[in-house]
């Protein structure tokens, strides 16, 4: 689950890291009264939504030669001016796609004099299994670009567990940032709080980019990105709150509803797999057949008819699909459920594209019993690669 920039200033305020003063603003009013609140003169309006690249990004609406979704103001004027020209427009960054995001929540704060930007986060590193701490001296930059054309200028601290942090890993991410003296202790102060914050929230990513010191010698966060782990959001209902769920896919809210793993591609093949190895070998498939997959969909080992039923739903919802794999290998899982499922779908929202099943495992002569004995059109497979030419096959036909 990921959260808003504003949010997560506010979260991380609370374990101590220091933060800019600043306010959430869900219209032009709110924004204008929420840089009174600030001392000035100088105010900071951000576009906020669940991507990054915001300073960089166009507005649709407002024509090539518009200003980006973060913005400074010297006067009062110029924050309303700012806040009407974001509220409600399209936003496109190098993470939304062409499609954007609409902005309806902006974030004011103060203004900072900036001598040095730096980059910090902490992760879950799977290599590894620890939390690790990721630092660079090129602040402001997208990592992305850091890590492939200076990759010496990223250092990355492993955590163990069995110790968690300790005063060695700050005097490390101080030196990483070329950081002494004063700044050196309080670069060691933050990277403390936000490794508490990371654990205290279960979190599974806090990225600060820029970490930045003030003209005024104190190191701030002036912008942050944070995701936790969903799996531990039952032990953290103050922060599932902030879940915003107008920044999500509609497809993949219904899908948490029923606890599918979804997440919504741009291909025209919807996919529905048991089991994320599966799930993920299918999706190659189909890409290797000159294809593209609409969807990753793991239905997970023990999905009943209905969670059957429902993930076909959410596959024939997306207007994009023009064709369906269902591809299940029945360990916990049984074939006939899935049979069952997926013709319960069908026979509910009707069948307009293509459907291909290739079923193998526990109760797999009674799925393909099921389904052969069905009356509807749906063409069997024999195995996964005879499943892909065929879904890729009779997409073609249909166009």
């Amino acid at each position: 689950m990921n959260i808003h920039e504003y949010q997560a200033k506010e979260l991380l305020a609370k374990f101590g890291v220091p933060v800019p003063a600043g306010h959430a603003a869900m219209s032009v009013d709110e924004a204008v009264a929420a840089a009174e609140r600030l001392p000035g003169p100088l105010y900071v309006v951000k576009a906020q939504i669940h991507a990054g690249g915001r300073g960089k990004g166009k507005f649709k609406e407002l024509g090539p030669d518009a200003k980006g979704g973060v913005r400074l103001a010297k006067t009062l004027d110029e924050v309303r001016a700012h806040a009407a020209d974001m509220l409600g427009n399209t936003l496109v960054t190098v993470q939304t796609g062409e499609a954007g995001k609409q902005v309806n929540r902006l974030y004011v704060t103060d203004g900072v004099d900036i001598a040095k930007e730096f980059y910090l986060a902490l992760l879950v590193d799977r290599g590894t299994g620890r939390v690790a701490i990721v630092a660079s001296t090129e602040g402001g930059m997208d990592i992305e670009t850091v890590a492939h054309d200076t990759p010496e200028k990223i250092t990355t601290i492993a955590i163990d567990p069995a110790t968690g942090l300790m005063p060695h890993h700050g005097r490390a991410v101080a030196k990483a940032l070329g950081l002494t003296g004063d700044l050196a202790k309080q670069a060691q102060t933050v990277t403390a709080r936000v490794y508490d914050a990371f654990l205290g929230t279960d979190a599974s990513q806090i990225e600060i980019n820029p970490l930045a010191v003030t003209e005024q010698g104190q190191l701030m966060v002036l912008d942050a990105k944070v995701g936790f782990d969903s799996n531990a959001m039952f032990r953290h209902k103050d922060l599932a709150e902030l879940r915003d769920l107008t920044e999500e896919d509609p497809m993949e809210i219904e899908a948490s509803k029923y606890d599918l793993a979804y997440i919504k591609l741009d291909g025209n093949i919807g996919c529905m797999v048991n089991g994320a190895g599966l799930a993920m070998a299918t999706m190659d498939i189909i890409k290797l057949n000159g294809a593209f997959p609409a969807n990753f969909l793991d239905v997970g080992g023990g999905a009943s008819k209905e969670k059957v039923t429902a993930a076909f739903k959410i596959i024939t919802a997306d207007p994009k699909v023009k064709g369906i794999l269902v591809n299940i290998f029945g360990g916990i899982m049984k074939c006939d459920v899935i049979a069952e499922g997926v013709l319960a779908a069908v026979r509910e929202v009707g069948l307009q594209v293509p459907l291909v099943v290739r079923l193998e495992g526990t109760n797999v002569e009674l799925g393909k019993k099921i389904i052969s004995e069905s009356g509807l059109n749906v063409i069997p497979a024999n195995d996964l690669e005879d499943a892909a030419r065929k879904i890729t096959e009779a997409v073609k036909k249909a166009a």
